[in-house]
Order: C-alpha cells, then sequence, then structure tokens
C-alpha cells in the first residue's frame, strides 16, 4: 500500500459494530446476524453483503409512525465488512448489553436486527410540543450506532433530585427510564429552542444519561407533525 496512505487501512476486526475513524461504522455481518441500517447509510462493503430496503418488520411497527417520524430503514445480511456513514456525522457505538436506549429518530444509523425495538411517544411533553415528540426505543442484548452533529458529551444524571436540561434540537439519546418533562423558558428564548417557536427544555431526571450534540439545527431536531 501506499505509505502516506497506510494509515488509514482497516484495523483488525475485535467486535461486532466499532469505530473507523470519529466519522464511519464499520460491521463484522454474519449470516443470520442481521444488521437495520438507515436507508443510504452503506458507503462500502467487502464480501457478500445483501441490502432489503422497508422489509417487512420495518413495514409492521411503521404503522405505528402516526406523525412520520421514523427514519427510513433497510435491512442488511450476509458476510463480511460493512461500512456505514451519514454525511461526515460522528458516529457512536453503543453494545446495550440487556439495557435499553432511546433514541432521536434522525441520530439512529444502525442497530441489530434481532433487538427489540418501536416507536413510543415522550411522555409529559405535549402541552409544550403541540402532539408530543416521538423517539425509537431499542433494547435487549446487541449493538447500536448513533449519529451526533460533532462530538457529542455522555451526561450522567446521577440518580440525585437535580434536574439535567437539553436543548430538544441538540438531543440525541437517553436512558428510557428516565422521567422527562418540559421546561418553557421565555427568558432564555433568544438562547435555546431556535426554530421551536417558542423556547423550552427538556428536563431529564433518575438513573441513566443523555447524549447531547453540539448542533443544534433545526433539521437535526425531533420532528413534531400535528
Amino acid at each position: 500500500m501506499n505509505q502516506p496512505l497506510a494509515g488509514y487501512a482497516p484495523a483488525p476486526v475485535t467486535a461486532r459494530m466499532e469505530n473507523h475513524g470519529n466519522h464511519m461504522l464499520k460491521v463484522a455481518m454474519q449470516t443470520g446476524n442481521d444488521l437495520l441500517a438507515r436507508v443510504g447509510s452503506m458507503v462500502a462493503y467487502e464480501g457478500f453483503v445483501q441490502y432489503e430496503p422497508n422489509p417487512p418488520a420495518v413495514r409492521q411497527i411503521a404503522k405505528d409512525w402516526m406523525t412520520g417520524e421514523g427514519a427510513p430503514l433497510m435491512k442488511c445480511s450476509g458476510d463480511g465488512l460493512l461500512y456505514l456513514a451519514d454525511y461526515g456525522a460522528n458516529v457512536v457505538v453503543i453494545n446495550l448489553n440487556g439495557d435499553g436506549i432511546s433514541v432521536n429518530a434522525t441520530n439512529l444509523l444502525a442497530f441489530d436486527a434481532h433487538l427489540t425495538w418501536g416507536v413510543e411517544r415522550v411522555k409529559g411533553l405535549a402541552k409544550f410540543a403541540g402532539q408530543g415528540l416521538w423517539n425509537t426505543k431499542i433494547s435487549g442484548q446487541g449493538w447500536v450506532a448513533l449519529t451526533s452533529r460533532g462530538k457529542p458529551i455522555v451526561v450522567d444524571c446521577g440518580g440525585g433530585d437535580d434536574e439535567t436540561y437539553v436543548d430538544p434540537d441538540a438531543l440525541v439519546a437517553w436512558s428510557p427510564n428516565l422521567k422527562v418533562k418540559g421546561k418553557r423558558s421565555f427568558k432564555a428564548q433568544s438562547l435555546i429552542g431556535r426554530g421551536s417557536g417558542e423556547a423550552y427544555q427538556m428536563a431529564f431526571s433518575g438513573q441513566g444519561i443523555v447524549v447531547v450534540q453540539p448542533s443544534e439545527d433545526s433539521t437535526d431536531r425531533l420532528r413534531v407533525r400535528g
């Protein structure tokens, strides 16, 4: 290999999912261990990998997407190495190990097809966001890959009485066992909640984590359709 390019070669496979740099996901594909990934995220693959857009399992769950909130998904199957990316966004890899996570659909890149997943309404926000917000909840033993517009921060809520406040435009994911409520913030309207019309924050409390991205672009925010 040309010496200046040698440093970009893939490292040996050590896990089902892992980062190749900050902006690309490498997935070790095996027959019988399918993957659900965002449509259009494949940038390269080695071996024999097949793709099925909008498979039956996704169509069945999509019936609950009354707001159009879900991300378009494809099923990937076969043997080899699969590389995924989302327009240069940072990639965050998580091994759930029996836990769960609630993910903003616009930040969901890929997850093991055998995991339990579905779309759920975020309670306690209807009066702030019209019809409330919808996220994708994923749980079980397996891997999930998220994207972040810039290097994210993972906030440990700590389980105490203090609440963690997040601009909904910057929210990526959170532990589904956390309590969530909205807080209107008129004084900070010029600083937070850009594009939401009326500024509000999401308050999290309990034992768990919140993943926050540095971008507050309105195209990355949780979408609401009334």
